[in-house]
Formats: structure tokens, sequence, C-alpha cells
């Protein structure tokens, strides 16, 4: 293969990199991910500068993805001459000031938000970044460039061995190829976690002069973010997986189907897109091997229902996104009638590491069904939320507790799988997240959404949210989803209100087992989950909405009136502080009042008392 362009630029990509990583002038990485733009990373970045031009001092500032713990962003790191990389958190632009001039006038290192350094060897009195308890007990595999380089910058992608499991791959027989993925274990990270292999055999093997490969980028659960953060912290994975997929199924076309409301993740897959074509690794007789193979991005409408893989192929078509019955299977008949294979973001990005290093090694990770690692997005009541990498087979446990550093009030359940899975209680803390284990309590991995619950959300409260974001969601082709689900959503809302009745349980596992069997693709198969887990471990919640007229959370408005615990309040003054309407009022120090007539119920009170002298009482409602 004529690969000598590459390895020029390689190579000088390496040199960069070892002059800059050993640098002599200041680095000055800023998380410039969705979840640090939001915290105010640009805000911060140009107080960055601001600083640096009025002080006449030179650093370069390198804008890095997310490296995962989110509710640190803004996250920035300080990498003088000969010093290690130290990270700091929530720095936003008017804490830039006093941290640069610790580091650039006063020569000495910021103690206030540090969070540790990269180095390897331990620096007295610095821990080191990844011994944060969020981050250790990870496996960074897919995610190993995310928050290391820049993602605009191809050479950082290079330097880290870029682009040589694509030159690996196309080396090998397709048969060979195939096994190799075969071997790893690897399995559909979108949700279904079909055998990557053998969906791609039945592509391959199927006559065709054409052949498509679709990577799915549509990421449309509540909470979801691994797929957005990991496209934006490192593109390059994804193109690079995509050319080995494509190589291997004998496809010329891809297409990139993403939602338009991932306007960075766009913008940064086009950067990259140009990158790679200027070397060559996209068009015609890549790298000189005879295989030819382009990409398209097409911008979906952030309709959930196009993350089915059959309504995404319509939509790419430029028709309508609705599902269309299977079989036949896009595999075999997809986008215009042509084999056509639909990966996930994340199965196509976790391609180049099995391919560089061995599907022995990969297979190494995860457990004898579920093989390797996998990304989740972790939120909810939980103290350290963000974007997580673990071997499969760990716990729930592990996961909450452990990474996730646990609550600030009691645990109650964790939706896993988004609003096509299910609540699962305590006692499933135990359950190693796998494929198998979650399936068998009746919820799903899906793409990997982890929605952490406390004693003060209601579960009919919750199940009636993603009920209600499903039907929204409906494209209305079937008669289950388009009316079941609709249903479904009336008589959690009159339970909710307090209008429930006892024959209601029995009428919702009816709908549910209805909408399941006769729904025409996975959202509306799916949808009933968070109903029938939550009926199943959380019975008695309901029968307190019903028969009692109370919600045990305190949330639902209906059931629920406010007031104040004498003996409780201090008289602080933070629930005066967050009423919007005035209800509540008393000098400070003092027993404050609550106005019933004012009161909106808006909960902002109880969330906010650190005293717990704010109660949600049952309402008593006439039957």
């Amino acid at each position: 293969m004529n690969n000598k362009k590459l390895e020029a630029r390689r190579r000088q990509a390496v040199k960069n990199w070892l002059e800059y990583t050993n640098n002599e002038r200041p680095l000055i990485y800023v998380g410039a991910g969705s979840c640090g733009l939001a915290a105010g990373a640009a805000e911060t970045i140009a107080a960055i500068e601001a600083f640096l031009k009025t002080r006449g001092l030179a650093a370069d500032i390198v804008r890095v993805g997310c490296i995962g713990p989110c509710y640190l962003e803004p996250l920035v790191d300080i990498k003088m001459p000969g010093k290690p990389r130290i990270s700091y958190s929530n720095v936003t632009a008017d804490g830039v000031e006093r941290l640069l001039e610790a580091f650039f006038v006063k020569n000495e290192i910021y103690k206030p938000h540090m969070v540790g350094h990269f180095d390897e060897e331990k620096i007295e009195g610095v821990p080191r970044f990844f011994e944060h308890p969020m981050l250790a007990p990870q496996v960074r595999i897919v995610l190993r460039n995310c928050g290391i380089i820049d993602p605009e910058n191809i050479d950082h992608y290079l330097a880290r061995d870029g682009y040589r499991a694509i030159e690996k791959a196309l080396k090998m027989p397709w048969k060979e190829a195939l096994e190799t993925v075969k071997n790893s274990g690897l399995r559909g990270r979108g949700g279904a976690g079909f055998p990557t292999w053998r969906k791609w055999l039945f592509a391959r093997e199927t006559e065709s002069d054409q052949r498509y490969l679709v990577c799915n980028a549509d990421e449309g659960d509540p909470g979801a973010f691994m797929n957005r953060s990991l496209i934006e912290g490192d593109p390059h994975a994804l193109l690079e997986g995509m050319l080995i997929a494509a190589s291997t199924i004998g496809a010329s076309k891809g297409y990139i189907y993403i939602r338009a409301e991932y306007p960075l993740a766009i913008e940064r897959l086009r950067n990259a897109i140009a990158a790679i074509r200027g070397l060559d690794l996209l068009g015609d007789d890549i790298l000189g091997s005879g295989f030819s193979f382009d990409i398209t991005i097409k911008e979906g409408a952030g309709a959930f229902v196009c993350g089915e893989e059959t309504a995404l192929m319509a939509s790419i078509e430029g028709k309508r996104g609705m599902p269309r019955t299977r079989p036949p299977f896009p595999a075999i008949s997809g986008l215009w009638g042509k084999p056509t294979i639909i990966n996930n973001v994340e199965t196509l990005s976790t391609l180049p590491n099995i391919f560089r290093n061995g599907a022995e090694w990969y297979a190494g990770y995860g457990t004898e069904t579920s093989k390797g690692t996998k990304t989740f997005s972790l939120v909810g009541k939980v103290r350290r939320t963000g974007l997580i990498e673990i071997p499969l087979g760990t716990s729930l446990r592990s996961v909450i507790f452990d990474i996730g550093g646990g609550m600030v009030k009691e645990f109650k359940a964790v939706q896993t799988g988004g609003p096509s899975g299910g609540c699962l209680g305590k006692e499933f803390l135990d359950t190693p997240i796998d494929y198998e284990n979650l399936a068998a309590a009746g919820s799903i991995m899906g793409s990997g959404g982890l929605i952490v619950i406390d004693k003060d959300t209601c579960i009919v409260d919750t199940a009636k949210y993603f009920l209600s974001f499903t039907q929204s969601e409906s494209c209305g082709k079937c008669v289950p989803c388009r009316v079941g689900t609709r249903h479904l959503v009336d008589i959690l809302k009159n339970i909710c209100m307090g209008k429930g009745e006892m024959s209601d349980i029995g009428k919702l596992e009816k709908l549910c087992a209805a909408i399941k069997g006769g729904s025409l693709c996975g959202l509306g198969q799916t949808a009933p989950n968070p109903v029938l887990t939550s009926l199943k471990y959380f019975r008695e919640e309901f029968l307190a909405h019903i028969v009692n007229k109370r919600c045990p959370a305190a949330v639902c408005r209906d059931l629920i009136v406010y007031r104040i615990i004498k003996e409780k309040c201090t008289g602080c003054q933070r629930c005066v502080q967050v009423c919007p309407t005035g209800a509540i009022t008393g000098p400070r120090s003092e027993v404050h009042n609550l106005d019933e007539s004012k009161c909106i119920k808006c909960r902002s009170c109880y969330e906010i008392c650190r005293f717990d002298a704010i109660a949600g009482d049952a309402i008593i409602i006439e039957s």
C-alpha cells in the first residue's frame, strides 16, 4: 500500500507531540466539550486570553473534549515547562486571574480547586488526576483520547497511533478482519447487543453492486450524551472505525446520521473529514489498497423514532422517518434496497482499539457473553455526574456509589436504558451491568443512560414522564403504539392526580402487554418497560397513590400540601429566598410561616431546606 504521505505526516505529528508534551512554552488545557461550554468554558477561555495579553505572557491554549467528570466543569489544566499537568475544577472566568497569577507571576502551585495531575510519577502534595475517585475504577478504551487531545488537530490523533488500525485492516482479507471482530466479542452498543460480526457477515455475503455503512449518532434518550461527547472529544476514532467497518463489509458509501441539535459534534466531524480527505484516507483507492469509500453527514431533525434503523434509513432517503416491517433486515435490504450496516458511534469508535491491540486483548475485559467496555452517562441524584467507561459486568452498586460517589439522600432506584428501559430498585444494586442481566430484570442497557433516583423521586411520576416522552415521539404509524401509549399516559396522570382506581393496575398491565406484542418497531415494543418494572418493583407506591391518595415522595402536586415543621425550622431564610410567590415569610432566626393560598407547590423550599423543616403532607381526597 502507498502510505508515504500518511507516514510522513505521522512522523512529523509524533515529533510535534513530543515537543508539545515536553513543552518549553506553558500549556493551558480547557475542557471545551458541550458540558464545559455550558458551564462557561468559552468565557473562561476569553478570560485566559485577556490575562495573557494584558501581562504580555506567551502560552498555548488547548481546547480538549470532555474527560468525564462533567460536574467539575469548566476544567482547566496548567502545564508549566518541566512541571506536571495539573487539573483544576470549576474554573469560571472570575477565577482565572487568581489561578494564572499563581503560576505565571508567583511561580507557585495554586491550591484551591485542584483536582490532581496527569504525570505517571507521584508529585508530593498533588494527587494524580486519574486517581480521582470517579476516574480510578474506569477502564478507558474508547474514551482514551477524550480530554487528552485537541479533537480539531489530526496530528494529535496521529501521534497517538491514529489510523494505524485501518492500515492493519486493509492488509487483511475481509474474512480475517471479520474474524477479528468476532473474536473480540464486540456487540452492538446501540442497545440491542446483536453480535457485530454476524450483522456484517449478512451484508458481505449478500450479492450487490453497492453496500452502505451508516453511523447512527441520533442519540435521543433524555439524559444521554455518550455519543455526542465521544464525537466532540475524538471524532477521528469514529472515522477510523467507519473505514475499518466499510472495508470489511465492502461498502463504498457511508453516512453519519446525527441530530442537528449537536452543532459542536457536527462541526468537529466536518473538520475531521476534511483533514483525512487531505491525507487520502477518503475517496478512491485509499492508501493504494483498491478500497474506495466516502462519508456524508446527514443531519436529522431530532425525531426520537429516527434512532430506529428503518426510520433512520427512510430519513436518509428523504422520506418521513417512519419504521417499516422487518424482514427484510437492513443488512440484506436497506438504503435504496441495498445491503446496509447500521452501527452506533460507540460500536464503530471501538474498532480501532480492537485492530490496533488485538481481539484477545479486548475480549479480556467484560464477561463471558458481554465483552469489552461500555460508556454511560451517569446523571440524576448522584454526587458525581458525567461520562464514564467501565468493563461490562461491573455492578450497579460500584457505578453509583464508587464512581458516582453515592447520593445526598437515600437511594431508591436507577433507570437504565432511557425511556425504553426500566426502573430497578435496591435489590438490583449488585446486578452486573451486561445485556443478559439487565434484560432478566426487565430493563435494557440501551445506548448507556443511567439515571439515579433518590427517595424524593416519585416512581409513578417518573413512569409518567418517560411514557409521555415516548408517546409524544411516536410516529403514529401503528395503532398499539399510537393509541396504547396515550391511554397509558392518561391512566398514569389520573393516578398522580389522586383519581386512580384499583382496576387501573390491571389496565396498565394489559395495555403494556398489548403494546409490547403489537407494536411495529422497537420504540413501541419497549415503551412499556418503565411502567412494567415500576409496577413490578414499586407496586406499593402505586397503591399509595390509588388507595391512600398519597404521594410518598411528596412530588405529585394534587396529592400534597406543604407546611413548615416549627420544631425544626431555624429561620435560616433559605426557603424565603427561593420561594417564587412570597408564600414563605418570617425574620431571620425565627420560625417562618407558609401561606398555603400563595403556595404553587413548586417544591423549591422542600429541596433547599437543610433541616428537614418542610413537610409534604397528603391531602385528604373524598372518593
